[in-house]
């Protein structure tokens, strides 16, 4: 009787039991995705529409990197698009990317979101940079105590190389200033930025402190002019994709409407 009373009651678990979930993503993509979701906590229909409201309010930029980063592939929306089974006992991964789904090109949506979050302190930033760089090339085109010290080092130059056809040069490139360090007296004690500075020193004093001309100088050296252009050209990608995604949501119907309107 014991045993038959086990079954009986074994039975009575499996007949209430929730059926388990159904599982189409790959395990670990589908765990990460679903410790993403939980930082979010909230639903996942207000999630998308502050996404669609770009919210910033709701969702921050590392909330909106963390989404873009765990939309659903072209493979995993096409292993959704063809479950034939009961979409209710799909996973907490596979209910999160049904419901990115429901909005066309939604990766594309919070990307311009997150864009739009960093647009402020990205031009700030690159304003910044760019007007150390101007101010630098203005305080070094406009300093006469640094002109007048290129003229001693031409000067330097031309009675050097008198005779030969480089004593008569009318400029130098800048780069030849580093030679003033590398060049040496033939007894090696003394080089020739050692030599115009004891010349400067004796004859023009005025001109030593020629540095307080050049106060951006330094903040400007730090910048690499080949980062500051890629910057611009992300700068300008961002917001081509922007009027990409602006007028391709313009024929999404009321799904993309909110989205839309903010622009």
């Amino acid at each position: 009787m014991a045993g038959s009373g086990g079954k009986s009651d074994d039975r009575r678990k499996s007949v209430g039991a929730k059926p388990d979930k159904v599982h189409l993503i790959d395990l670990r993509r589908a765990n990460n995705t679903e410790i993403m979701l939980t930082k979010v906590k909230m639903p996942l229909p207000d999630m998308v529409n502050a996404a669609l409201a770009m919210d910033e309010s709701v969702l921050d930029v590392d909330q909106v990197e963390n989404l873009i980063k765990f939309c659903p592939t072209k493979e995993e929306m096409e292993q959704l698009k063809n479950y034939g089974g009961d979409k209710e006992q799909l996973g907490k991964c596979e209910q999160f990317f049904l419901e990115l789904m429901k909005v066309p090109r939604m990766e594309s949506k919070l990307r311009v979101f997150s864009f739009k979050i960093q647009f402020i302190a990205q031009i700030s930033d690159f304003r910044k940079s760019l007007g150390t760089v101007n101010s630098a090339c203005e305080e070094v085109r406009n300093s006469f105590k640094l002109k007048e010290i290129m003229k001693r080092v031409l000067y330097l130059g031309n009675t050097l190389n008198q005779g030969t056809a480089r004593g008569s040069a009318i400029g130098f490139k800048l780069d030849s200033l580093l030679k003033l360090s590398d060049t040496r007296a033939s007894n090696s004690k003394m080089t020739l930025m050692h030599y115009l500075c004891k010349v400067l020193a004796a004859k023009s004093p005025g001109l030593l402190d020629f540095h307080s001309d050049l106060v951006s100088l330094e903040a400007a050296s730090k910048i690499q002019l080949k980062s500051l252009a890629e910057e611009m050209q992300a700068i300008i990608k961002g917001l081509e994709k922007v009027r990409q995604e602006l007028d391709a949501s313009a024929n999404d119907g009321p799904v993309s409407e909110v989205f839309h309107k903010v622009f």
